[in-house]
């Protein structure tokens, strides 16, 4: 069922809300939490979509927030809220509100928003794209225990990690994190098998990927060895690759549904991993309201202390591109009899070249060449 309301009040909303439940029957309130879910025209569609899936596995009052941008300097200074008041299949397993915000109301959402809340029950905010720089102090965030945000919607994600790290407070969480759960668990297991040493780590996966950095930073900040972030073509995260002293261990997964678990010693097997929807991703992060002390920790380790980006045709062409060392030029005694051969005399030929090119980079490009020095006159003994 559904009721609009055109330039609206929170007590009018409620009271459409109470209208809506005794018309389909069910007057109680059997919801767990109030979820509000701040988005754009653009996206709100799905994030509605997502948020009335997640309801059935956590039935709540679901509130989307939806600031509307007003063309025209007049109608900035019109204040207006229009509300849907949805209930019943149209909600998921919950009751829904879409809040549309005009004018200068768009400024104040938390004064919408709080007469709305579910008496008694935990409250998390969640913003589908364009999340504040700091959520817990953001006049929304203030309202909940639990603030979710998803990296992979910013338009640069990594600079987004180091975002939220800057900002962290207890009760902050990402998507991006909820999508290496099957990862971290399968890793988790698969060294429960293996007693050799881990000496280091790659993770690969999309450049643009943030989930792939989160994955890297846990496994750094967890083992405690140097990881380095790896470049694939995806789709999302590929492979990752722990070197331990008894043979690699490789998790390579290239379709995006099934991968392959290699350990030494053992038979390849197929496994489940396959990338899930968003939906998916914020029911695992409305199960639990406590902070996550594991993502607080792998986030403040830091995307700067992982190894360099660098695809696999990158590596190949930097391995090719650098130079081969010289050997070292050994002095000869005075008085030692000269090189026998030709290859020995070809050896201290270049490395005293290289040895001279070494020394003009060092700051002897200065000194004068030997056209421009003076003879030196031999001493009359």
């Amino acid at each position: 069922m559904k009721i609009d309301l055109t330039d609206t009040t929170a007590s009018k909303i409620n009271k459409g809300l109470v209208k809506a439940r005794r018309a389909i029957g069910t007057p109680a309130v059997g919801m767990v939490l109030t979820l509000v879910v701040v988005t754009d025209e653009e996206n709100a569609y799905d994030a509605l979509k997502a948020a009335n899936d997640a309801s059935r596995e956590h039935p709540s009052r679901t509130l989307v927030v939806i600031k509307r941008v007003s063309r025209s300097s007049r109608s900035r200074t019109q204040s207006r809220l229009d509300a849907e008041v949805r209930v019943g299949t149209d909600a998921g397993s919950g009751e829904t509100v879409v809040l549309r915000l005009y004018g200068e109301v768009s400024d104040h959402a938390q004064s919408v928003v709080l007469p709305l809340l579910l008496p008694d029950a935990p409250v998390v905010v969640w913003w589908s794209v364009d999340a504040p720089r700091d959520t817990a102090n953001d006049p929304l965030g203030a309202l909940s225990q639990r603030r979710v945000t998803d990296s992979y919607a910013a338009e640069k994600p990594v600079d987004e990690l180091r975002s939220r790290a800057e900002s962290y407070e207890p009760g902050d969480t990402d998507l991006a994190w909820a999508r290496i759960t099957p990862w971290r668990s399968m890793l988790a297991a698969a060294l429960d098998q293996v007693s050799s040493e881990i000496v280091s780590a790659e993770v690969a996966g999309e450049e643009s990927n943030p989930s792939v950095e989160l994955l890297a930073m846990w496994l750094a900040d967890r083992l405690h060895v140097h990881v380095r972030r790896a470049v694939s073509a995806g789709p999302g995260l590929t492979q990752v690759r722990l070197e331990t002293t008894g043979g690699p261990i490789t998790l390579h997964r290239s379709d995006g549904a099934m991968a392959t678990l290699a350990l030494p010693g053992q038979p390849d097997r197929a496994v489940a991993l396959k990338r899930r929807e968003t939906s998916e991703l914020l029911a695992e992060e409305l199960r639990r309201l406590d902070p996550d002390d594991t993502y607080a920790s792998a986030l403040r380790f830091g995307v700067d202390r992982l190894g360099g980006i660098q695809s696999a045709a990158e590596r190949a062409e930097a391995a090719a591109d650098q130079p081969v060392p010289a050997l070292p030029v050994r002095g000869v005694a005075e008085g030692a009899p000269a090189p026998a051969s030709a290859s020995a005399s070809a050896s201290a030929a270049t490395s005293a070249s290289a040895s001279a090119s070494a020394s003009a980079d060092a700051g002897d490009a200065d000194r004068p060449t030997p056209a421009k020095m003076p003879p030196v006159k031999k001493q009359e003994g």
